[in-house]
């Protein structure tokens, strides 16, 4: 596995070779990680980083003191598990509802020693230079999780038992705003991704990482590749491809994946089945490496 101290010496992988690393981060599943540890209404939001996965992030690509920002932030899992191992960290968060949580969580999870090294700001992750003003340009690391390129929402069993809808709509693609990047699709998702990660350049310095981590969904049957769509655009603004780290969403069990399928999963895989055509369940999320050059000014 690479280091942080091997990546920091400047090892951007040649010929089109990417080091490979598995992380079983979700020995424990998503729900009991947060379960008491964040407040209840962060488990409406649609898409959530695993705080193990989110620790493991911080502690391999930045050190303690380090400026760690999410541009994309949701409820605040980079700031609380940053700050908790003595990062300073930014969240940035368009949607005002979501930075509430996040700021909730700051307060509940983190002690005042801790606490005072986590903020969020509400703004938009395109601007990201304007939104940390004299920041930009000192960012050690950018964890962020972006959206899926397809419909996310939070699942209501119950409302779907009584003939509702199966998705709160408030939750559905991150947002009623129509505008939110959430709900972008195909070239629109590419453009408005592609000056995101223009902006997470900008802000970064020399030598800083941006770590992305995303998970191949289904839309319509079809798997949507979002980690490759990133890798293409993050090389588009400049970046260097560093790490491919798979960051395994089932469990281990001797020599076997426990896997956790979503209600969605279960769905798709129901309905694929009783027409005789089979796929195989994603019990992964990729957790993509990018450096910005050194000779970078």
């Amino acid at each position: 596995m690479a280091t942080q101290q091997t990546v920091k010496a400047g090892t951007v992988p040649r010929g089109g070779e990417v080091p490979l690393n598995i992380w079983p981060c979700a020995q424990t599943s998503a729900q009991w990680q947060r379960q008491g540890r964040y407040v209840k209404e962060s488990f409406e939001h649609p898409g959530k980083m695993l705080p193990d996965l989110a620790r493991r992030i911080i502690e391999t690509y930045s050190s303690p003191g380090d400026l760690v920002v999410d541009p994309m932030c949701g409820i605040g899992t980079t700031m609380v598990e940053g700050a908790a191992l003595g990062r300073r960290c930014i969240g940035v968060e368009l949607e005002s509802r979501w930075a509430a949580v996040a700021a909730a969580n700051i307060d509940h999870v983190l002690d005042d020693r801790q606490a005072v090294r986590a903020e969020v700001r509400v703004g938009d992750a395109t601007e990201l230079p304007l939104v940390l003003g004299d920041l930009s340009g000192m960012v050690n690391l950018i964890a962020t999780s972006p959206p899926y390129a397809c419909e996310v929402g939070r699942v209501d069993k119950d409302a779907w038992a009584r003939g509702d809808v199966l998705c709160d709509p408030a939750s559905l693609n991150y947002s009623t705003d129509r505008s939110n990047l959430g709900h972008l699709r195909h070239e629109e998702y590419r453009i408005a991704m592609l000056a995101v990660y223009q902006a997470c350049f900008d802000v970064l310095r020399p030598g800083g990482f941006l770590v992305t981590v995303t998970k191949n969904m289904r839309q319509k049957g079809r798997l949507v590749d979002l980690a490759g769509t990133t890798s293409v655009l993050a090389r588009q603004v400049g970046f260097g491809y560093l790490q491919h780290n798979v960051a395994l969403l089932a469990g281990l069990r001797g020599d076997r994946l426990a896997a956790r399928p979503s209600f969605w999963q279960q769905s798709h895989l129901r309905k694929s089945c009783a027409v005789d055509r089979r796929y195989h369940l994603v019990v992964h999320e990729d957790a993509l490496v990018f450096v910005k050059p050194e000779d970078c000014a």
